[in-house]
């Protein structure tokens, strides 16, 4: 039976970011996954602190942090699972700082300073995904550039020897009334007919992901 783990970077648990992963999770179960949803806000750890005792001779357990906190089980069922997705809204153009620091202790401790062009210390393969939320559209999302960021994370996501995947939706809802906040920027009409018409759509290929993600070996 495959381990999937999905990591959520979004404060929320019931929102766009979480309710993909949640449809990504039902994919994976339904083809026989063992899964796990992890809340990245409900734990306290912090990013990398360069200690180097994953890299350090006679202490180093390749794909180990040495760092005790939160954040310390889960990363050992990220390494013992089969394939991960990972999730986060898009704030101020970047990930979450929650979802960066997870990175930093995941990526750099399977980073290899050793082993030459093959840049992965990783012993084993596991697949995984990114599903991005953002409140700007497609056409903004690509005069920003956020492809570059993608592929950015892209190249540390196959440090884990896996392939990779990607999951983008666009324009989402933010606000449960448009009336209560100063956001005159933003269509509250338009984007509710984005929530009705496109969301579901955005759900529907989550769960297909993570259906891949449990059968693709």
């Amino acid at each position: 039976m495959p381990k999937i783990v999905a990591i959520n970077g979004s404060p929320r648990k019931n929102n766009n970011t979480a309710t993909l992963l949640k449809e990504a999770l039902k994919g994976a179960q339904c083809a026989g996954a063992d899964i796990k949803l992890v809340h990245l806000y409900d734990l306290q750890y912090k990013g990398c602190i360069s200690c180097f005792a994953c890299k350090r001779k006679g202490l180093t357990a390749l794909g180990k942090c040495f760092m005790k906190d939160d954040l310390s089980s889960v990363l050992d069922e990220v390494m013992e699972s089969d394939a991960i997705i990972l999730g986060s809204p898009i704030y101020l153009s970047d990930i979450t700082g929650a979802m960066r620091s997870f990175m930093e202790r995941l990526y750099f401790s399977n980073l290899s300073y050793d082993n030459g062009e093959n840049r992965s210390a990783c012993k084993k393969r596991i697949s995984s995904a990114f599903i991005y939320t953002m409140g700007v559209t497609l056409e903004q999302m690509e005069q920003l550039d956020y492809n570059t960021l993608f592929r950015l994370h892209e190249f540390y996501m196959t440090l884990l020897n896996g392939k990779t995947e990607r999951l983008i939706s666009n324009d989402t809802y933010q606000f449960d009334n448009y009336a209560n906040y100063a956001a005159s920027n933003f269509d509250e009409a338009h984007k509710a007919k984005v929530r009705l018409e496109q969301f579901p759509k955005d759900c529907q290929r989550a769960f297909e992901l993570g259906f891949k993600l449990s059968t693709c070996g």
